[in-house]
C-alpha cells in the first residue's frame, strides 16, 4: 500500500534546529577544497550563525519530526554549536563564541546522563536516540573521550539489533505517531562511522560489511529494514541511508576525516 505522496510533510510547518550546521558544514565543504567565499557566500554564513546564536535555546521538532510537540533536543543543541563552530572558522571570527560555550556547557551538564552513563534525546531526559552519534563527527567531544565511548555502546545495545539500528525505541517516546517502525538504516551507517573514529575499526568494518550484504541486486538500500524479516521498509531507496553509508566508507578509508578531526 505504499501510494505516492500527495499532501506533504508535516516538517514544513516545523522549527528544526540542526538543519543550519548541515548548511553551514555543505560550504566548510565546499571551502576545505579551495574555493574562496565570495562577499554575498560569507554574508549568508553570517546569517545563518547570527539566527542559530538567536535560536539555539528554543525547543524544537528535532531531526526525527516528531508531530508531538517540541522539545529541547540534545542533537538539535549539539548541532546548533556545531554551526557556530563552523562559522568561526569560514569567517575567522569569534563573534559567536560565548553563545557556542554556553550551548557546550548546557549539552554537557544536561544532556549526559550519569546514571545512564550516555548522552540522550532531551536536556534532563533519560532516552536514548542515535542522532546523539553526531556528538564526535561534528567535533563536540573528542571520539575516544569516555562519554562518546559509552554512548555508543549504550545505542548499540539498546537500539541495535544485530548490525541494525533503530532510531529511537518508538515503544516509549512520544513522537505523536503510530508505534512500530523497522531499523533506521542511516543510523546503522552513522554507528560505523562514529567506531571507526573512536579507532575501533575492526567493529566499524564487520558492521559496515553486514550493511553492504543487505543491499538489493542493483545495490541501493532502504530508508528502512525489519529486523526480524529483512524486509525494505520506508522510502526506496533513500538519499540519507547512501550518504551515510559514503560517508562511513570515506572515514573507514582515511581518505578523508570526519569533521571533528579536520584542521581548524
Amino acid at each position: 500500500h505504499s501510494r505516492p505522496v500527495h499532501i506533504g510533510n508535516a516538517a514544513h510547518d516545523q522549527f528544526q534546529l540542526d538543519v543550519y550546521a548541515e548548511v553551514l558544514g555543505a560550504i566548510d565543504e565546499y571551502a576545505q577544497r579551495g574555493k574562496v567565499l565570495n562577499r554575498d557566500e560569507r554574508r549568508l554564513v553570517q546569517r545563518l550563525a547570527d539566527i542559530v546564536a538567536k535560536r539555539w535555546s528554543e525547543p524544537d521538532a528535532g531531526i526525527w519530526e516528531k508531530r508531538s510537540g517540541r522539545e529541547q533536543h540534545v542533537h538539535g543543541k549539539v548541532m546548533a554549536w556545531a554551526a557556530l563552530d563552523t562559522a568561526e572558522r569560514l569567517t575567522k571570527s569569534d563573534r559567536w563564541r560565548a553563545e557556542k560555550e554556553k550551548i557546550r556547557e548546557i549539552v554537557l551538564a544536561r544532556g549526559f546522563n550519569r546514571e545512564r552513563n550516555a548522552f540522550v534525546a532531551t536536556l534532563d531526559g533519560n532516552e536514548l536516540d542515535a542522532s546523539l552519534l553526531y556528538v564526535a563527527r561534528v567535533g563536540f567531544l573528542e571520539p575516544r573521550d569516555p562519554r562518546m565511548q559509552s554512548t555508543i555502546d549504550a545505542i548499540r545495545r539498546e537500539l541495535g539489533r544485530d548490525d541494525l539500528i533503530y532510531r529511537y525505541d518508538t515503544r516509549s517516546t512520544k513522537d505523536g505517531l503510530p508505534s512500530g517502525e523497522g531499523a533506521f538504516l542511516a543510523c546503522s551507517f552513522w554507528l560505523a562511522e562514529a567506531l571507526a573514529l573512536a579507532e575501533r575499526g575492526d567493529e566499524a568494518r564487520e558492521l559496515f560489511e553486514k550493511l553492504l550484504a543487505r543491499r538489493n541486486d542493483v545495490g541501493l538500500l532502504p530508508e528502512e529494514i525489519d529486523p526480524r524479516s529483512g524486509a525494505f521498509l520506508g522510502n526506496m531507496p533513500q538519499a540519507l541511508t547512501h550518504i551515510g553509508l559514503l560517508n562511513a566508507a570515506i572515514c573507514m578509508s582515511e581518505q578523508m576525516s570526519a569533521r571533528s578531526q579536520r584542521n581548524k
